[in-house]
């Protein structure tokens, strides 16, 4: 498995408050600005980070980790796979992080682990929300990592935060896949908000708070065993 891009994080681009989230709280996320996919297996490791910065304690939190396209989400330490039938058509996997409270100033990291095929693009979400209920506090994405310049005849792959990626050329030795003869399946398109459409962090936006709310109305019925104290 390739190694995580750090210790700690250092990103929160891509994130923005959530629509209703009260003026005094005041929690981001971040994400490594650089990861690494093993070109052989697709598996890459990094660290996402949830962060008080406010002036008070949070409360029950959730934070979801989400995969979109190809970029799939395997685990995540210290948390719990949210059920298919929780995860909106546009994503692949998810896992949910609950958090029984976090002090001002804290921050609480967890350890993803992924696959990422990178012959398409790939995005991650993080949302936030209150307690086990619908309210986003924060969201972070979906934002993609991607290389422009990708070299499949190495190790590894680096993938930078907030850049769209560029299928690598076959392999030397390796025959280029004939093309469909229908011609390329058209992108997927998501759900259209109304405002801003075309940007996909904003216009899946939507989407995923009903996700992040779902995912805490699912964490209700698991019972308190699992919650990560902080």
């Amino acid at each position: 498995m390739a190694a995580a891009a750090g210790p700690t994080p250092g990103s929160s681009q891509g994130g923005t408050p959530g629509p209703s989230a009260p003026p005094d709280v005041k929690i981001s996320t971040e994400l490594p600005s650089t990861i690494k996919v093993h070109n052989a297996t697709g598996r890459t490791t990094l660290t996402a980070k949830v962060v008080n910065h406010g002036s008070k304690d949070t409360g029950r939190i959730t934070l979801t980790v989400l995969g979109l396209d190809g970029m799939r989400i395997t685990g995540v330490t210290g948390c719990a796979p949210v059920p298919k039938n929780k995860l909106q058509p546009i994503t692949n996997s998810g896992f949910a992080c609950a958090i029984s409270d976090l002090a001002p100033g804290k921050e609480r990291s967890y350890t993803v682990s992924a696959t990422y095929d990178l012959s398409k693009t790939g995005k991650i979400c993080l949302p936030v929300t209150a307690g086990t209920g619908d309210q986003v506090l924060w969201q972070q994405g979906p934002v993609p990592f991607g290389a422009a310049k990708p070299s499949p005849n190495a190790p590894d792959t680096p993938l930078l935060l907030g850049t769209d990626n560029v299928p690598a050329a076959p392999p030397s030795g390796t025959a280029s896949p004939s093309p469909s003869p229908t011609g390329p399946a058209p992108p997927p398109q998501l759900p259209r908000t109304g405002i801003n459409d075309g940007v996909l962090p904003l216009a899946a936006a939507g989407v995923l708070f009903l996700i992040a709310g779902g995912t805490g109305l699912w964490w209700t019925t698991r019972g308190r065993r699992r919650m990560s104290r902080i």
